[in-house]
């Protein structure tokens, strides 16, 4: 008999979310270290190689087209649902565009290559913006924080084993059958689809009358959200509660090249041990939503969250010490993962049923661009004016504004008012 605690993990819709997360995973490994190890291996210039990675920043701009996969209906396959027949075309679109990425040849044309990239970015993100909706979609209220968790393990082991399996045949067979191999990580989520039918929770922005009615679609997400009471301190909140940990995040590696860490240390306290506390914070993470409910889940992995800058603060002024560098490191992924499934869990609730695709690609995105704006222009020179010490201390300071605004909206009804209908059950937020 399973344990209570890991019983919601094994519910139909929580397993679905695993398989959709491992599909939305594969892409994202394809145009980042393995694309950087392809071209590295063919003799590509490392400037070449890391101006590549601005294939990530579409990613950021989903919530441009989002709208369309809530608004339009494709033909013939339509007859399968919505969100299962963007499910069906934006798999194939993955599918075209890495064998694309696979046939093209970086010593011979390395522009060609570049907009093979940015094609697989577009098709990964136009894939998560489905994979994202069907998951809020398909699970119940209560069953948001496990599903964003096991969303989050499927999409950890697809990254991880799609770029493991590319490397692995790539050494064997080339780089182009590698691709082409890997490209099969979007049947998961495609097959999932069509074993669980259309989400039952699904709503239509509008009766369907042609593209003229797109436009419900367009500007229905953003009027029904500003509609509610306290939208324009949430949204305050979904721009300010990821700056510290995003500046404090993208920093670590260079403290610890500055403390003197070896290769072989960082590959076992930060990947290895990294790794695994990740996991286990989201499992924890799960159950906190489940036992604590949505606001003093979300609460306390932003404390939490926190705290884990504060820890680097502590390592920085004890300096080399492997002992302290696995106390950091394993806090920071735990409060991560709880973070990760928790937030996730409580942005996932606050999208209306009907725009679900739209709101939740531009919750997102909102969620990260300050903090990598923030990190991007002033994370180096900072540390360069205050050492690295003050500079977590700061990072911890940054946190508050959103700990202290989030308690405020607990305190003030307006964490509920705010949610919607994807984080209702009979017209009450769960």
């Amino acid at each position: 008999m399973l344990p209570e605690s890991v019983r919601p993990y094994t519910e139909a819709a929580p397993v679905a979310a695993f398989f959709l997360g491992i599909s939305s995973g594969f892409p994202y490994a394809m145009i980042g270290a393995t694309l950087t190890t392809r071209l590295a291996q063919d003799g590509i210039d490392k400037k070449a190689v890391t101006a590549f990675s601005l294939a990530f920043l579409v990613y950021n701009l989903k919530w441009l087209w989002a709208w369309i996969v809530d608004g339009v209906h494709i033909p013939v396959l339509g007859r399968l649902g919505q969100r299962v027949s963007w499910l069906i075309l934006a798999g194939l679109f993955v599918i075209a565009a890495v064998a694309n990425l696979a046939l093209v040849n970086p010593e011979t044309s390395l522009i060609e290559t570049a907009y093979a990239a940015v094609l697989v970015g577009v098709a990964g993100a136009t894939f998560d913006i489905v994979i994202d909706a069907y998951r809020i979609e398909t699970l119940r209220p209560d069953q948001l924080g496990v599903g964003s968790g096991m969303s989050q393990y499927g999409w950890r082991i697809g990254s991880v084993a799609a770029g493991g399996l590319a490397l692995v045949l790539a050494a064997r067979t080339g780089w182009e059958a590698a691709y082409l191999a890997c490209a099969l990580f979007a049947l998961p989520a495609m097959l999932t689809g069509l074993a669980m039918g259309e989400p039952a929770r699904h709503r239509e922005p509008s009766e369907r009358r042609g593209m003229a009615e797109a436009w419900v679609s367009i500007k229905g997400p953003l009027v029904e959200f500003f509609q509610r009471r306290g939208a324009f301190l949430v949204l305050l909140f979904i721009l300010l509660h990821k700056i510290g940990d995003t500046l404090a995040n993208l920093t670590f590696r260079l403290l610890f090249d500055d403390l003197g860490y070896t290769n072989d240390e960082i590959a076992i306290y930060d990947v290895g041990l990294g790794f695994w506390a990740y996991l286990i914070g989201i499992f924890v993470g799960g159950i906190l939503y489940s036992r604590l409910g949505m606001k003093r889940s979300v609460l306390l992995s932003l404390v939490l969250m926190a705290m884990s800058n504060f820890s680097f603060a502590l390592l920085a002024a004890a300096g080399h010490s492997n002992w302290g560098m696995a106390g950091a490191i394993g806090f920071e992924n735990f409060a991560s993962g709880i973070g990760g499934v928790t937030v996730v869990a409580y942005f996932s609730a606050l999208c209306d049923l009907r725009f679900t695709a739209a709101q939740y690609a531009l919750i997102s995105a909102a969620a990260s661009i300050v903090g990598r704006f923030l990190t991007g222009t002033s994370a180096g020179a900072l540390i360069e004016a205050f050492g690295y010490v003050n500079f977590y201390l700061l990072t911890t300071l940054a946190a508050l504004p959103g700990i202290i605004l989030f308690w405020l909206m607990m305190r003030a009804g307006l964490i509920d008012s705010s949610v919607g209908s994807a984080g209702k059950e009979n017209g009450e937020a769960v």
